[in-house]
């Protein structure tokens, strides 16, 4: 169906003493990007960011930027795509090749209601009525499960949960029954269960309508369950290429070994992960993670917390909905406190709430928080400052958690100034400096802004930002999912280090019970705002006493089974 020929793809970056300047994106030398996509087939190509694997992909509908070059041969159904006109591709475009991309947020149109967004690809390829492309809209959010469909019609993106919102954009990929789908990591910074359902209903969907699917990804455990023919990528060239058996059982590159062995797994007891170039170089795992003293200081302690949201409730009125409900907890000096739970279970909006970064007027707040010997919930609003020097967090998002018009040295410094650290101007600078280099960056980075920075690299930033002030508790809310393998195995790593090194308390957040498992010494697992498991890592991995537990467990890809 589709064939891919020695493609190479660079970008004009500018030109330097009249010379254009070019950044080659795919291809290396004499060696360009080749590979098929046969019929009814999921082919999957794999890499990490920057391998060049989404920039192949978006080659084939030419949904690249106007600065960008392709040549070699694309070949659909025998139709030459690099030679293709505007009309002809966007005749293409959702009708026969439809993609559903990463993030859903800012795939949708916000000022659409669903049903409207479902409609234009109906109406506009298929030639049916706006009444005709309701009732297929409809059928479509039912035939990706999504409940209620006719009521979700007329909801608006944000009115939606992440995967609900992944869940609007297959059925809109799906609507005209396309013969290629291109999913561009689809599942990233999905929940663990929720991902499992996008698997298995794109793969249920590719069965029904016998469509081919190139499925982007840079997680060879997802690989494993979905694919049948797997493509490695790494800095623009295919390293390996074979069925997914093969490449599970026997892979042959370096680098796919080391890709397979990147992903924490719920057996892992090691100290610290392997990275891409320890395993390349052939270096082993260290030993067991020593155990914490089971009796150092409480820190912080949480009793009876619990947090709610006003909701609007027909023309003036107003409901309350719960999202924390009496979660309770101590954290001890040096240890990790793992929050475990699915997208909407409360345990973000905890997080928050410890820290009071919810609006008061937003709803009410009950229980303690006791940090220091004063309740954190109970103090007045001018007396957090001095505690936020204390306690500070690290968000998902390091694209958003970042100002893009301060370079990385005002992101660093501006918090020692409102703080008052360090003697002056100069130490403040080496402060920064020298805390860029704990966290793994040079000092070339003070001078440089976020977006000339990958995501890895913006999370040590947003770490290293915490560290200005001198914490003793971080609270991490979901700091890795969104990270390549690789790189999400250095910041944990990192993390573990500076624990160590600082005696740090973290409470870290996350839908990943394989992270937690890594990082925590004990674990709370959260479903609809309450906690319904709370014991050590060990006892959680080894008897977890409750279904949504094992459930959660069961739901972690472990990458090809053979039948």
């Amino acid at each position: 169906m589709l064939s891919i020929k020695d493609l190479r793809v660079s970008f004009r970056m500018g030109r330097v003493d009249g010379v254009v300047q070019r950044q080659q994106a795919v291809g290396r030398g004499d060696a360009g990007v080749s590979f098929d996509v046969p019929e009814n087939t999921t082919v999957a190509l794999v890499g990490e960011s920057g391998s060049g694997k989404s920039v192949t992909a978006m080659s084939i509908l030419n949904l690249l930027p106007d600065n960008a070059e392709r040549s070699g041969h694309i070949s659909f159904q025998g139709r030459d795509m690099l030679q293709a006109t505007l009309p002809e591709l966007q005749a293409l475009r959702g009708k026969d090749i439809a993609c559903v991309f990463q993030d859903p947020m800012t795939s949708l149109n916000p000022v659409f209601s669903v049903g409207n967004q479902l409609c234009e690809p109906l109406m506009r390829h298929m030639g049916l009525s706006r009444r005709q492309a309701m009732e297929r809209a409809e059928a479509l959010l039912h035939e990706v499960g999504l409940p209620e469909p006719k009521r979700r019609l007329s909801a608006y993106p944000h009115e939606l949960s992440g995967g609900q919102q992944q869940r609007v954009m297959i059925a809109m990929a799906l609507a005209c029954e396309p013969k290629l789908l291109i999913a561009d990591e689809p599942t990233t910074a999905l929940d663990v269960t929720i991902q499992r359902q996008i698997m298995e209903l794109l793969g249920g969907l590719k069965a029904k309508h016998r469509m081919s699917m190139l499925f982007i990804t840079h997680d060879l455990g997802v690989v494993g369950e979905i694919a049948d023919h797997v493509v490695v990528m790494r800095q623009g060239t295919v390293r390996e290429q074979g069925p997914v058996g093969q490449i599970f059982a026997s892979p042959q590159d370096a680098y796919t070994k080391a890709l397979l062995a990147c992903r924490p797994t719920l057996d892992n007891q090691s100290a610290r992960l392997l990275v891409i170039d320890d395993h390349i170089a052939g270096r082993q795992a260290g030993a067991a993670a020593k155990p914490k003293d089971p009796n150092a200081p409480v820190i912080l302690e949480a009793s009876g917390l619990t947090k709610s949201f006003w909701l609007k409730s027909g023309v003036f009125g107003r409901k309350e909905f719960k999202a924390v409900k009496g979660a309770s907890f101590q954290l001890r000096r040096g240890h990790t406190l793992g929050v475990v739970g699915e997208s909407g279970s409360g345990k973000t909006t905890m997080g928050l709430t410890l820290l009071r970064l919810h609006e008061p007027n937003g709803g009410p707040t009950g229980g303690k928080v006791m940090f220091d010997g004063r309740d954190l919930l109970a103090i007045a609003r001018h007396e957090m400052l001095p505690v936020r020097r204390r306690i500070q967090v690290v968000f998902q998002n390091p694209y958003a958690s970042l100002n893009p018009r301060f370079t990385i040295g005002q992101t660093l410094l501006e918090p020692m100034v409102i703080h008052g650290v360090g003697q002056d101007a100069a130490d403040r600078e080496a402060r920064a400096r020298a805390l860029l280099a704990k966290v793994g960056l040079d000092d070339s980075a003070m001078h440089k802004y976020p977006h000339e920075f990958s995501g890895g690299q913006r999370q040590r930033v947003a770490i290293a930002r915490c560290l200005t002030l001198n914490p003793e508790v971080l609270v991490l809310d979901e700091a890795v999912s969104a990270l390549d393998v690789s790189v999400q195995a250095q910041v944990l790593n990192l993390l573990k280090d500076l624990q160590d090194e600082l005696g740090l308390s973290y409470v870290f957040i996350s839908h990943d019970l394989a992270v937690v498992r890594f990082m925590s010494d004990e674990i709370l697992v959260m479903k609809d705002g309450e906690v319904v498991e709370q014991a050590t890592m060990e006892e959680v991995m080894e008897r977890p006493q409750q279904e949504y537990t094992r459930r959660l467990m069961g739901a972690i890809p472990r990458g090809f089974q053979p039948a």
